[in-house]
């Protein structure tokens, strides 16, 4: 493989926000990923790495049988209803910006289509419609916060 190419790599990982990259050409390969200690090895019966960057991973501070708790104790919380979910996972905002009204409050009546909230996933804000009408009986995620792929949002009823 191609040392420039490798280069080039290299300084698109340092420019984005992605973690680690791997590319296989026929039977050779590059992994690159952010974390442990700089440097690189080549093992020609094994695939090339190179680490650049030490970033530790954040700990987990539940285990997966507290997280699965958790959750279930939440969906068993929810309201009936229509539920509004994450569409994609990304940060959650309730309004425009820090100074604006949210979007919408408790007890508020919403329309099919009416923007919801925002969720800015890599540097895009997306607005979330509601996908039916009704009153809104429960804000399900906090403002500023990191939300999951389907994760339910709102309920409307």
């Amino acid at each position: 493989m191609d040392i420039r190419k490798i280069k080039k790599l290299i300084e698109l990982l340092e420019e984005s926000s992605l973690t680690e990259i791997e590319i296989v050409e026929g039977e050779e390969s590059v992994r690159l990923s952010r974390g442990g200690h700089a440097g690189t090895a080549f093992i020609p019966e094994q695939p090339m790495q190179a680490n650049i960057h030490a970033v530790a991973p954040a700990p987990s501070v539940l285990g997966p049988a507290a997280v699965e708790a958790a959750g279930e104790q939440k969906e068993e919380a929810v309201p009936e209803g229509e539920l509004v979910r994450a569409p994609m996972v990304g940060t959650f905002y309730a309004s425009s910006s820090p100074e604006a009204e949210p979007f919408v409050s408790l007890g508020q009546q919403v329309s099919e289509g009416e923007t919801m909230c925002i969720i800015e996933a890599m540097k895009m804000f997306n607005q979330i419609e509601a996908e039916a009408s009704g009153t809104v009986v429960a804000i399900l995620a906090e403002n500023g916060q990191p939300v999951e792929f389907d994760q339910p949002l709102f309920v409307i009823r």
